[in-house]
């Protein structure tokens, strides 16, 4: 028997050949099926993303308001306390009324006496008419008088002194009469023209009605009410006793009704938002927490615009900087909520409805 034929044969070295052989053939074809899964992974992902909008640079913002009043006086009493929840027309503080109520008196008294005094100057005119009409009896008495004189006196029917006392009773008379309607004319001008027009229509009545208005008006505003529903917020500024200067902050009010969420995108991702677009809100405070909202309102201008400082683009040391642009996402609040404070942390999600295609490549 021959070497050879007294060796034993390999029966598994030709499937080892064949498998090594198709995974030199598969291998090749496995990398081109990843690089295309990847391929229509990427451009899947491509085509249905850039559709809704992620904001994280936003905030709870809502109406607050440093609460004050335009005059000044000493603090009677604050009925409320911090943190408490607060309906409009409530009552926040008050201040001490008897200065103003001593002014109101004092105006009142001033609105009478100036009725009086404009009824009086009224029937003081119609006098002044009648001295008018009597002092123009007189020198047409006169006038007549001065006539008969001077035509007697060339025939000696009286004497040159008789004559000369007409002439000058005549002179004083029509003196005295243009300083009647003089007067008059006065008296009727500071009634405007009308010496029977009802004396509340008058300037100085006016006047007068005016300083009561606003006596009462000081009056009314040393008892401050709540301009909103809301929540107090460092009521323990303002104590009885203390003197609180007119517009000078007492202490602050949150609203609890109208609350909005304020987001910065980049200019860039504001190509496709409109007003009205849905919102989806969550709040780092209330993981799990969804609100919805809409879109109510893109800034006309970017926030830099606003700034102390605005950039300088014609210094010549120009860097272009992605700008920021202020939007407005009012939220849809249900009951059970829970409350949403003013300065917490929001990410926004906006769904702007656009599908991406793949002219848009090109």
């Amino acid at each position: 028997m021959s070497q050879a034929a007294a060796m034993p044969r390999d029966i598994t070295a030709e499937p080892r050949q064949r498998s090594r052989h198709a995974i030199r053939l598969l291998r090749p074809l496995l990398m081109l099926g990843g690089i295309a899964a990847v391929a229509v992974g990427v451009g899947y992902w491509w085509l249905t993303g850039g559709r809704v909008v992620a904001i994280d640079d936003a905030y709870v913002q809502a109406d607050k308001v440093a609460i004050s009043t335009d005059v000044s006086g000493m603090v009677a009493a604050v009925p409320v306390h911090e943190g408490q929840l607060v309906h409009k027309g409530d009552v926040l503080f008050r201040l001490e009324q008897r200065r103003f109520r001593i002014a109101l008196d004092g105006a009142k008294a001033k609105l009478a006496q100036t009725a009086l005094t404009l009824q009086a100057a009224e029937r003081d005119y119609h006098r002044m008419e009648s001295d008018v009409a009597m002092r123009q009896a007189a020198v047409a008495d006169d006038q007549a008088n001065y006539q008969r004189y001077a035509n007697l006196v060339r025939g000696g029917g009286v004497t040159r002194q008789e004559y000369d006392n007409a002439r000058f009773k005549l002179a004083a008379d029509k003196a005295a009469l243009e300083a009647a309607q003089v007067q008059a004319e006065v008296q009727l001008a500071r009634l405007g023209g009308n010496a029977d027009a009802d004396v509340t229509t008058l300037p100085a009545y006016k006047e007068a009605q005016a300083a009561v208005d606003e006596a009462q008006r000081q009056l009314d505003h040393t008892v401050v009410h709540a301009p909103f529903d809301g929540i107090v917020t460092h009521v323990d500024a303002l104590q009885p006793g203390m003197y609180l200067t007119a517009s000078t902050g007492a202490f602050g009010l949150v609203s609890t009704d109208h609350v909005w969420v304020e987001g910065n995108p980049k200019e860039t991702e504001l190509t496709w938002v409109r007003p009205g677009d849905p919102a989806r809100v969550t709040v780092d405070t209330y993981p799990g927490q969804v609100w919805t909202g809409t879109v109510e309102s893109i800034a006309p201008a970017s926030g830099s615009e606003f700034s102390v400082l605005p950039a300088q683009n014609t210094s010549g040391n120009w860097v272009k900087v992605v700008q920021r642009i202020p939007l407005r996402v009012r939220v849809e609040r249900r009951p059970g909520d829970p409350p949403l404070r003013a300065g917490m942390s929001v990410e926004i999600g906006i769904d702007t409805g656009h599908q991406r295609r793949l002219a848009d490549l090109f």
